[in-house]
């Protein structure tokens, strides 16, 4: 897939991690079917890579699915057999190159300049500015762009309705949002509460204007 496309065009990652594998895919299903088209299903949460094995059969062959939390080359090479087309890192990892040999695109995390010239050096697509929150805001990823002013970026940690329209406003590509969009709907919580956090999302991403 073409991940960095995909951001620019949606500019919402969801991120699902819970602890009731059957809730986390009706989460997952949900989002989708609310109009959020890009989704990460955390490796960290309870038998993740079934979720996504059972969410790649129910979406299809061509819906944008990553696999989240990828730490080593195992990680990424058991999310590219479940079915995930993107993968995403914490941090500067094993998974990014092997991601490049798995031709899955991969959004790296990073968190100093040193991080992103790493990070595009092994060959990421895009660069997950975490935990954004903790990094300084919207603040730092200005700064950040200073010196890397066309690489796409996407903050992550921290992120509420109000900060994600802060990012957008300073130039992020998209943003990612954990729990204060999912909440605790991928543990067994309200689906229809989830969907009215998705619309609110919805609502300020598109109400941003593009950079």
């Amino acid at each position: 897939m073409d991940l960095l496309a995909a951001l620019r065009a949606h500019r919402l990652l969801a991120i699902v991690r819970g602890s009731d594998p059957a809730a986390a895919l009706k989460a997952v299903l949900a989002l989708v079917e609310e109009g959020i088209s890009l989704v990460e299903v955390s490796l960290s949460g309870r038998d993740a890579l079934d979720v996504i094995g059972q969410a790649r059969a129910a979406l299809g062959p061509d819906a944008p699915l990553g696999a989240g939390t990828v730490l080593t080359a195992d990680d990424a090479r058991a999310a590219h057999r479940a079915g995930a087309s993107f993968l995403v890192t914490p941090a500067v990892s094993d998974g990014i190159a092997i991601g490049r040999e798995l031709q899955l695109p991969v959004l790296a995390g990073v968190m100093t300049p040193t991080d992103v010239l790493q990070a595009q050096r092994l060959g990421a697509t895009a660069f997950k500015l975490f935990p954004a929150g903790s990094a300084g805001g919207p603040g730092y990823l200005r700064d950040l762009r200073g010196p890397f002013p066309d690489l796409p970026f996407v903050p992550v940690g921290g992120v509420d309705a109000r900060a994600a329209a802060d990012y957008l406003r300073s130039g992020a590509t998209a943003v990612g949002v954990g729990s204060p969009l999912v909440g605790d709907a991928a543990s067994g919580g309200s689906l229809t509460a989830l969907r009215e956090r998705a619309a609110a999302f919805l609502d300020v991403v598109r109400a941003e204007v593009r950079p």
